[in-house]
């Protein structure tokens, strides 16, 4: 049987260090959301639904509670991703816009269960069959990758940059300059 990769960006949080939601906050002219959903698109996940309060345009399942945490999200977006033949899941945060294909590489590469960067835990990578049966909102997502059996590996400080996310607007300027910058690239939802 064949690894189907579906995606989920995490889009339930409360946003109060941005003060705006990160979802929407634009990022050289384009979305956050609109970004991470490109991306996982870009590197062959299908679907992309975004788990959280709003749809954002894209398939979407609710946070089952709402504002449960990560691992709460992760647990709603794997049955959506099921329901739809995946087998695999890109977990993406949608406050890390800045996340590139290449970052990525290294974890849709892992072998068996999946994988997260040491010390970064998003983005993932997971077998939603290594998901714990017994994973519960609320957990951090430190012990969802321990308990799911996922491989850590180290990233260069580059990468760790990128990916890391922003949860403040010093963060989020700090992350503007990792988007490589091509004027003749057309602007998804511009205009």
């Amino acid at each position: 049987m064949t690894s189907t990769l579906g995606a989920m960006i995490l889009t339930g949080g409360a946003s109060s260090r941005m003060g705006v939601d990160k979802a929407t906050q634009l990022w050289e002219g384009i979305a956050a959301v609109e970004r991470v959903a490109a991306l996982a698109r870009a590197v062959g996940a299908s679907p992309v639904v975004t788990v959280g309060g709003r749809s954002h345009g894209l398939p979407h399942v609710r946070d089952e509670p709402a504002l449960g945490g990560p691992v709460g999200g992760v647990l709603r977006g794997a049955e959506a991703l099921r329901e739809a033949g995946c087998s695999r899941a890109l977990i993406l945060a949608v406050d890390a816009p800045t996340v590139q294909a290449a970052d990525l590489a290294p974890l849709l590469r892992a072998d068996g269960r999946g994988a997260a960067y040491k010390t970064l835990h998003l983005p993932m990578v997971l077998s939603l069959s290594a998901l714990p049966a017994d994973a519960e909102a609320g957990w951090p997502l430190a012990r969802l990758a321990e308990r799911a059996g996922l491989a850590r590996p180290s990233c260069t400080a580059e990468v760790a940059a990128r990916i890391r996310g922003a949860n403040t607007l010093d963060e989020r300027n700090a992350l503007l300059a990792c988007i490589p910058r091509d004027d003749s690239a057309e602007k998804p939802g511009a205009g």
